[in-house]
């Protein structure tokens, strides 16, 4: 089995029953496993909702490490509306030319410095660089803040051997608390400045609003990132012949970009809290009890992709969950997108080939199952494209 490769370890319960079951902290999880099960849990909302307790719809649990409700991922619907009309308007410059060309100069930088490197560990010193740097461009702040984001490490809510860590979280909040701060004092171009002069409903954003957004700025689109980023890197070190296919063929990156993103699914799953009693798969929840949106398993289900557990790079049709669906689809998924779109083409212009030197996996536990979600690190060397 190759290293890039990740097998779906809810193949047998997706068939078999449709739902699998975890405990988590004490507080039970139902799994749905089928891509329709999926869909129709997050289309929902109403009876799956998302704005239950602060941290209750992660998973694990963040209940014990957070008061502040992260927006608008925990706020449902009317509300929901008000707060993704004032972001997705940001949330989309990515698709801007200039936003583009800058992140383009970033990434062929970081491939520059990594060119010139016997090896290099792509989860710390390529993933994680990438996705901090490239969010200076999100927010719209100084370059140089990246520096601090990257001594964070690729986990702001875990540390070594610790699934959640209070203190570690504690930087997070104080960070963005003083941020705020500053842009009180004096506003800028900032998403911080953005959002304390928009209102919702009439009203000002409260500094507990904007902190709410800004915490999910900052840890919903880290590991993902990093998890896309060294998924793709490893796959395309494994099958060298992808690399030269996506530089032959340009008119495939974006479809073999949605496979890269379906096959590895960078978020596993998303709670829910049910608000009344009700069936999924024939099994009995009840209300105040927790379901799983388990994407990464949708994402493999036979009856909706051919070949499922195979990377097929110019797959055409493609309706991943990677990004989620329904009313809470993934607030980042364009800037994501862009990510990869200009890493690959950055990669197909500089780079000839990638190998794996050593890799150490990222096993998650989850009741009955065990799955793959990329590395903990992975080194690797990158060799320039030879110019003939």
């Amino acid at each position: 089995m190759k290293k890039s490769e990740i097998s779906c370890p809810f193949s047998e319960a997706r068939t078999n029953k449709g739902f699998g079951e975890m405990d988590d902290q004490n507080d039970p999880v139902t799994m749905l496993l089928r891509h329709k099960d999926v869909r129709k849990g997050a289309h929902d909302w109403k009876t799956f909702q998302s704005g239950a307790t602060p941290g209750r719809i992660v998973i694990p649990s963040e209940v014990n490490i957070r008061t502040t409700r992260q927006i608008p991922f925990e706020v449902d619907p009317p509300q929901h509306k008000s707060f993704r009309d004032i972001l997705d308007p940001w949330f989309k410059r990515p698709l801007e030319e200039e936003y583009q060309a800058k992140l383009t100069a970033q990434i062929s930088a970081l491939v520059e410095e990594v060119l010139a490197l016997d090896s290099v560990d792509v989860i710390s010193e390529f993933a994680l660089k990438l996705q901090s740097r490239a969010l200076t461009l999100l927010l719209n702040t100084a370059y140089d803040k990246s520096d601090l984001w990257i001594s964070w490490g690729t986990h702001v809510f875990r540390s070594e051997g610790e699934a959640l860590d209070g203190d570690k979280a504690a930087i997070l909040y104080d960070y963005i608390d003083a941020e705020i701060d500053k842009a009180i004092a004096t506003p800028g171009p900032d998403l911080y400045s953005v959002l304390l002069a928009s209102e919702v409903d009439g009203k000002k954003l409260t500094k507990e609003e904007v902190k709410g957004v800004m915490i999910l700025t900052f840890a919903g689109g880290r590991d993902t990132v990093i998890n896309a980023v060294s998924n793709s890197l490893a796959y395309l070190a494994d099958n060298p012949k992808s690399l030269e296919r996506l530089r032959d063929e340009p008119e495939i990156r974006n479809r073999a970009i949605e496979e890269l993103i379906r096959y590895y699914a960078p978020l596993t799953q998303m709670g829910r809290v049910v608000t009344e009693d009700t069936t999924v798969c024939e099994h009995a929840i009840k209300a105040d009890s927790r379901i799983s949106l388990v994407w990464a398993a949708a994402n493999r289900d036979e009856k909706v992709f051919e070949n499922a557990n195979e990377v097929v790079l110019d797959r055409k049709m493609n309706p991943h969950l990677s990004f989620g669906f329904g009313t809470h689809n993934c607030l980042g998924a364009t800037h994501s997108r862009t990510i990869m779109k200009v890493l690959v083409e950055v990669l197909t212009a500089k780079v000839q080939s990638m190998e794996i030197i050593s890799a150490e996996e990222n096993i998650e536990e989850l009741g009955e199952f065990k799955r793959k979600v990329g590395f903990h690190s992975l080194q690797m060397k990158f060799n320039k494209k030879i110019i003939i």
